[in-house]
């Protein structure tokens, strides 16, 4: 499709023998926010591993802006512009929050771009500027999850993977975190989110995915999807 940036054809994957992927199609749309929802063990997290090239695929495809990167290894496919911010964060601890930044630009697409977005990473979390030579693991959660974000906007990204960015965090941190997410979306930054926040999620999405037990079971625009009846009773407890 012509205003899509990434296409998930027939994918099948998994870890071993143990297959978790079945079948798998999803379309995310230059500069929209598209979501996959579902609850834990659904196979949310595999599909965004082998997406970014963690995992092999199987079967099917994967193209990323008209180009099959099916085959390419993950550093390849981070240099095209595919940056995924992980479950859990997986900062440098001992790292400060200048150098855990500086480790979002290490591609050569991004290096160029070092000063640049650096500035609109302070932009969107100006207490990052403040904290540049604390270390990262001294942090509350809400302040490394900041750093998270703002070292995968680093990288210049085409496409922004959100993995269970709410993970683990606070109601009030959870909203901020979601309220970043929609400002990069008003400013057109193209993302997939991944996420068990499933209220928030659809009501900020563009198009979201419903994911149980490695298929996509369900797909609609965010309003579409929180109106379904067998979505609200599963995820929204209504």
């Amino acid at each position: 499709m012509k205003d899509s940036i990434l296409e998930i054809e027939s994918l099948e994957s998994g870890y071993g023998d143990v297959q978790i992927l079945w079948d798998v199609n999803l379309s995310a749309k230059k500069s929209r926010l598209t979501t996959v929802i579902g609850s834990n063990g659904s196979g949310k997290t595999t599909l965004m591993r082998a997406i970014v090239g963690v995992l092999p695929a199987w079967k099917g495809r994967i193209i990323f802006e008209g180009q099959d990167i099916t085959k390419l290894p993950a550093y390849k496919r981070a240099e095209l512009g595919l940056v995924m911010i992980p479950e859990g964060r997986l900062l440098f601890p001992e790292m400060t929050v200048y150098e855990n930044l500086e480790m979002g630009a290490y591609t050569r697409r991004a290096r160029g771009d070092i000063k640049k977005n650096m500035e609109y990473v302070f932009s969107l979390f100006p207490r990052l500027k403040e904290r540049l030579d604390q270390k990262a693991g001294t942090m509350s959660g809400g302040e490394q999850q900041m750093v998270a974000i703002g070292r995968g906007l680093m990288a210049s990204p085409k496409l922004l993977i959100f993995d269970e960015p709410s993970l683990g965090l606070a109601p009030k941190l959870v909203i901020e975190v979601f309220e970043t997410i929609e400002k990069l979306k008003k400013q057109g930054v193209s993302m997939l989110l991944v996420e068990q926040n499933v209220h928030l999620s659809l009501a900020i999405s563009d198009y979201a995915y419903v994911m149980a037990e490695g298929k996509m079971v369900m797909q609609g625009t965010g309003k579409e999807l929180s109106e379904k009846d067998e979505v609200r009773k599963a995820y929204l407890g209504v």
